[in-house]
C-alpha cells in the first residue's frame, strides 16, 4: 500500500501545482547561480513555526513550538489550531517540533509529531501519531509511539526531525540534550542518536542490533541534528548537525557507524576550549562536509523540481544563525560545492521544502514568523 498511497500523492500533488499560484507580496529579488531570485510571503502570523509537510491537496500543516498545529491553505489563510495534539513542553529550545505524513496517507490519513514532552523529573524528544479527520480539524486516536531515553532535565537539543526511509521505516533524529553530551557514545541510550523504528514504534528487523546498543538505534555519536532528507537517487539519508562554535556537519549515517561527538569534532567549545581529542580517530567517520564558522543549520530538502534543473539533487539546507539558504551541490555520496542564498534576507530560517510546484518554501523561526515561496524572479 506504501507505493499506492505515494501514486496517490504525486497525482494530488500534480493537481496542486496550480493551487499554489495564489497572489503573494514578493518582497526582493536575490541573486543566485540559476538567475535572480524572488521571495514571496505565502503566510505570517505563525508564533516560531519550525516544521512543515505538504498534504495531497496542496494544503501544508505547520507546527509551531508553542504546541500548535495548523493547515495552511493555498491561499496562505491559517486554520484554527487542530485538536488532538499531545501536551508540549515549550521551553528553550522545546515544544512542538517536526511533523511528517505517513507514507500511505492518502489512505491512512497519519500524522506524526515529534515534541518535546514533559515527564517525571524532566522531558525528552518524544513521536505521536494521529489521525488527521477529513475536515482538517483534529487528530483522532493520537498516541505516543517513541519515547527518547533517559529522561533529561533540560530546555536544548531536542533534535527531532522526521524522515521516512523507502521501506516505510521511520527516522528520528534525537539531539544530546548539551548537558549530556558524553551520553552520545553511549549506545545503550537514545541521547545522540538517530534512531529508526516501524510506524508503530516497533524496531525494524534491519536495524544493525550490535552488542551493548539499544534496538532501536541506527547510528550514535550526534550532536543535535535538525535537518535531515533522502536523497532522491539513492534512498541514503543525509542530516545537518549542529556543532558547537564550528563544526556543522552534513553526515549519510549508515547502519552501526560512530559519528564522533563529542570525541571528534570540527569545531570548538562555546568558551574557546578543544573539544574531544581533535578532529579525527579512528572508528568514528568523517563528515562530508563541514561550516567554520557554524551557520546553525536547520532543515533540509533535495531538490528535484522542473523549475531549476541546473540544481538537481542541491541539498538545501536552511541557517539560523547564518540567516541564509545554503545550496551544497552534490554528485553521488560527496559535495561538490556551496552556494549562499538569500544572504541578507534577515531571518532565522527554521526549515525549507520543495513545494508540489517545484518552489522551494521556507519557515522563518519568528514572533510572526512566515511560510516564504522562494522562485524565479520575473
Amino acid at each position: 500500500m506504501i507505493g499506492s498511497g505515494r501514486i496517490a500523492m504525486a497525482l494530488a500533488a500534480g493537481l496542486s501545482l496550480a493551487l499554489w499560484q495564489a497572489p503573494a507580496c514578493a518582497q526582493k529579488r536575490y541573486p543566485s547561480s540559476a538567475g535572480d531570485l524572488a521571495v514571496e510571503t505565502v503566510a505570517s502570523g505563525l508564533e516560531h513555526p519550525w516544521g512543515m509537510t505538504f498534504l495531497p491537496d496542496g494544503r501544508m500543516l505547520v507546527t509551531e513550538r508553542p504546541g500548535r498545529l495548523r493547515l495552511v491553505g493555498t491561499d496562505g489563510t491559517l486554520s484554527r489550531p487542530i485538536t488532538g495534539v499531545p501536551n508540549v513542553m515549550a521551553r528553550g529550545q522545546g515544544g512542538l517540533l517536526d511533523v511528517a505524513l505517513d507514507p500511505d496517507f492518502a489512505r491512512s490519513r497519519l500524522v506524526y509529531l515529534s515534541f518535546a514532552e514533559p515527564r517525571p523529573n524532566g522531558n525528552g524528544t518524544s513521536v505521536a501519531r494521529g489521525r488527521l479527520n477529513e475536515q482538517g480539524t483534529a487528530l483522532t486516536d493520537t498516541a505516543v509511539i517513541f519515547r527518547q531515553m533517559p529522561t533529561v532535565n533540560s530546555n536544548m537539543h531536542f533534535g527531532s526531525r522526521l524522515v521516512f526511509d523507502r521501506t516505510g521505516a521511520l527516522f528520528v533524529t534525537l539531539g544530546e540534550r548539551f548537558s549530556q553530551r558524553d551520553q552520545s557514545q553511549n549506545p545503550a541510550n537514545h541521547i545522540g542518536k538517530l534512531v529508526r523504528i516501524r510506524p508503530d514504534g516497533s524496531v525494524p528487523s534491519d536495524n544493525p542490533k550490535k552488542p551493548g546498543w539499544a534496538a532501536e538505534i541506527w547510528s550514535i555519536g550526534h550532536r543535535n541534528v535538525q535537518g535531515a532528507a533522502l536523497h532522491p537517487q539513492t534512498g541514503q539519508i543525509w542530516t545537518a548537525e549542529h556543532g558547537a562554535r564550528g563544526g556543522d556537519e552534513i553526515n549519510t549515517p549508515k547502519a552501526g557507524l560512530n559519528y564522533g561527538w563529542p570525541v571528534i569534532s570540527y569545531g570548538v567549545d562555546y568558551s574557546g576550549a578543544k573539544i574531544g581529542e581533535g578532529t579525527a580517530k579512528p572508528g568514528m567517520e568523517q563528515p562530508l562536509f563541514y561550516w567554520d564558522p557554524s551557520i546553525a543549520p536547520s532543515g533540509a530538502a533535495f531538490y528535484t523540481g522542473p523549475v531549476w534543473p541546473a540544481w538537481t539533487n542541491s541539498l538545501f539546507v536552511g541557517a539560523l544563525a547564518g540567516s541564509q539558504l545554503a545550496r551544497l551541490s552534490t554528485d553521488g555520496e560527496k559535495v561538490t560545492g556551496e552556494e549562499r542564498l538569500l544572504t541578507d534576507i534577515g531571518a532565522r530560517i527554521r526549515d525549507v521544502r520543495q513545494g508540489p510546484d517545484g518552489f522551494l518554501y521556507l519557515l522563518t523561526d519568528e514572533d510572526d514568523g512566515k511560510v516564504l515561496r522562494v522562485k524565479p524572479a520575473g
